[in-house]
């Protein structure tokens, strides 16, 4: 029966996405094994006594064993984790509320991602300028233009689409409002006068 069954894994330290894994399978057992096992989870994965994983990327994240067998018997050995770490992906900038507000307000933008590990951090830039606008995972936008946000972690970066915000004026509703007032008090005085 085996004795001791472990998994080494090549390489230390981090594994970033595009990096190549080999698992090794070590059995103490007499007669030696000569039948091996991979799992992810629960589910198998491959055979042999080193499972290489070329390319990583993160769907192969997980829980990681290998069974080891010989004419006594079988074991397993205990989970190896691999965390494949990645740059952020699939960045998109939230609007809170519909992105039209009037002169003097703001409306927040909330950057979004995924990243492993979590974003660090955000800049804010608006369209057809060079120097960021902003940091932080939220930005309130005072002004009219295209914006948008570049998420960075320690494995790269990548910038959202960009959106509007419209700013309308005061003046403009203020005016539709002394009108208002203006074209009500011209038609009581000529029905007063007639």
């Amino acid at each position: 029966m085996c004795e001791s069954v472990s998994v080494l894994m090549s390489g230390s330290g981090v594994i970033v996405e595009g990096d190549s894994v080999t698992l090794n399978c070590i059995s103490d057992s007499n007669p030696p094994a000569l039948n091996f096992s991979w799992f992810k989870g629960g589910t198998i994965v491959g055979s042999g006594r080193i499972y290489n994983i070329s390319k990583i990327s993160s769907d192969d994240s997980g829980e990681y064993k290998c069974k080891s067998i010989n004419e006594h018997g079988e074991k397993y050995s205990d989970n190896v984790t691999l965390n494949v770490m990645y740059p952020p992906r699939n960045v998109s900038v939230l609007i809170n509320g519909s992105g039209v507000i009037v002169e003097g307000d703001s409306v927040t933008l909330n950057c979004i991602s995924d990243s492993n590990p979590p974003d660090l951090n955000f800049s804010w830039f608006k369209e057809n300028e060079t120097s960021a606008v902003g940091s932080g995972q939220s930005f309130s936008a005072l002004q009219s233009g295209r914006f948008y946000c570049q998420a960075h972690n320690q494995h790269g970066s990548q910038r959202s689409d960009a959106v509007t915000v419209t700013v309308k004026g005061r003046l403009v509703i203020l005016y539709i409002s002394i009108g208002g007032v203006c074209g009500a008090a011209v038609i009581i005085t000529m029905l007063v006068i007639w």
